[in-house]
C-alpha cells in the first residue's frame, strides 16, 4: 500500500481551492491535513469551507508540524520565499504558487535551501498557459522548421475586467517585483528560446486606483510593459503586455526566422507556420504526445514519491524568470540595459 503523504496549505485563496484542492484530492494516498491563512479567524473559516481538520493560527506552527509531510504555499508572493525555506528547514516537501518569490533575491535564497535539502523536493507551480504548445514550438524551432531564429514578437493583453480579489497583484508590498503576468510569460519563452540574457525596458503605472475587496486601493504596480529582451544565438524578442489596450489585442507571439515565422495564437490555441515574404499560412498539427496540461499536483506527488524528477518546475528554472523580472524592473528605473543574473542553464530548453 502506498503509505500516505500529508500535505499541509498556507494560504487559501481561489487557486488553491478551485484547482489545488481538488487536484490532490484525487490523487490516491494523498491527504489534506490543515490550512493557515491570514489570521486564525480565516484559517478556521478555511479550514471549515474546505472540509480540513485542521486551522493552524500562524504558518510556521503548520511548516513545523511533525504530522505534514509537504506544505502547499498558496499565499501572496512575499511570503513564498519565508515559507518555502521554513518548510524545507523542517524537512518538509514544498509546492509554491507560480509568482515564484517576491523579488529575484529571495527566489536565490529559496534556490540555496533547495540545494542545502537535495532529499526533499522543491517545486515552483509551471506556467500552463502554453503547455498545449510548449513541445510544438521547441520542436519546430530547434529542428530548423523555420531556419534560424532571429526575431521574436509578443503581445499581451492585460486589459481585461479587474477582480477585486486580485488587488495583491497591483501592490508591490503584497507581489514584489512580479508585473502582472510577465514572469510566466518569461517561462514559457525560456522552454522555446532558452534563458534571456540581457533586457532594455519601459514600464508605465497608469490607473493608481485598482478595485479591492474593500474599496478602492492605490496601485504601485505597472500596468504597461514594453522590454527588448535579448536571447542566446542572437535571437532578439520585443514584448508588450499592457492593461492599456482596451481588450483589442491578442495574447500572440510570432517567432521569425530567416525561411518562414511561426504564428501562435494563445488564445485560440493555433499555431500557424507563414512562409517567408508572403505565402499562405499552414497550420501546424500538433501531436497528441507533444500536448500537455496542467499536471503540477501530479508531477508533485510522484517526485515525492521517486516515480520521477522535476522538470516543470524545479526552483533553479523559477529563478531564470524571477532574475529577469530583477532585470526588467533594473532597466526601467536606470534607462539602461540589463545583464540577467541568476539566469537558469540552457540545458533546461525543452528538447
Amino acid at each position: 500500500m502506498t503509505e500516505p503523504i500529508r500535505i499541509g496549505i498556507v494560504g487559501a485563496g481561489r487557486i488553491v481551492r478551485a484547482e489545488h484542492v481538488p487536484r490532490f484530492r484525487a490523487i490516491e494516498g494523498v491527504e489534506l491535513v490543515g490550512v493557515a491563512n491570514r489570521s486564525p479567524e480565516s484559517s478556521r473559516r478555511a479550514a471549515d469551507e474546505l472540509g480540513l481538520e485542521r486551522a493552524f493560527p500562524h504558518w510556521r506552527g503548520l511548516v513545523g508540524d511533525p504530522g505534514v509531510d509537504a506544505v502547499l504555499v498558496g499565499a501572496w508572493p512575499v511570503l513564498h520565499a519565508p515559507v518555502s525555506i521554513a518548510a524545507l528547514d523542517a524537512g518538509k516537501h514544498v509546492l509554491t504558487e507560480a509568482r515564484m518569490a517576491a523579488t529575484a533575491e529571495e527566489a536565490r535564497a529559496m534556490v540555496r535551501a533547495a540545494r542545502a535539502h537535495p532529499d526533499r523536493v522543491a517545486m515552483v507551480v509551471p506556467a500552463s498557459f502554453s503547455l498545449w504548445a510548449d513541445a510544438t514550438i521547441a520542436r519546430l524551432v530547434h529542428a530548423g522548421a523555420i531556419g534560424r531564429v532571429r526575431h521574436v514578437q509578443v503581445t499581451w493583453d492585460a486589459s481585461g475586467p479587474a477582480d477585486p480579489a486580485d488587488f495583491w497583484r497591483w501592490r508591490r508590498a503584497t507581489s514584489g517585483e512580479n508585473v502582472m503576468s510577465l514572469g510566466i510569460l518569461a517561462e514559457a519563452m525560456a522552454r522555446w528560446l532558452g534563458q534571456p540574457e540581457a533586457v532594455s525596458a519601459l514600464t508605465r503605472l497608469d490607473a493608481a486606483l485598482r478595485p479591492g475587496p474593500d474599496g478602492p486601493i492605490e496601485a504601485d504596480v505597472p500596468d504597461h510593459v514594453l522590454a527588448l529582451a535579448e536571447y542566446p544565438d542572437d535571437v532578439t524578442a520585443v514584448i508588450e503586455m499592457s492593461a492599456r489596450t482596451n481588450a483589442h489585442t491578442a495574447d500572440r507571439v510570432a517567432i521569425h526566422g530567416t525561411d518562414a515565422s511561426l504564428v501562435v495564437d494563445l488564445a485560440a490555441r493555433r499555431i500557424d507556420r507563414l512562409p517567408g515574404r508572403g505565402g499562405t499560412p499552414e497550420p501546424v498539427a500538433i501531436r497528441d504526445e507533444d500536448r500537455a496540461d496542467w499536471t503540477a499536483e501530479i508531477d508533485f506527488v510522484a517526485a515525492i514519491r521517486g516515480e520521477r524528477s522535476v522538470t516543470l518546475t524545479d526552483f533553479a528554472t523559477g529563478l531564470g524568470y524571477m532574475a529577469f523580472l530583477e532585470a526588467v524592473q533594473r532597466s526601467a528605473a536606470s534607462g539602461c540595459r540589463v545583464l540577467v543574473e541568476g539566469a537558469a542553464p540552457r540545458a533546461q530548453r525543452l528538447p
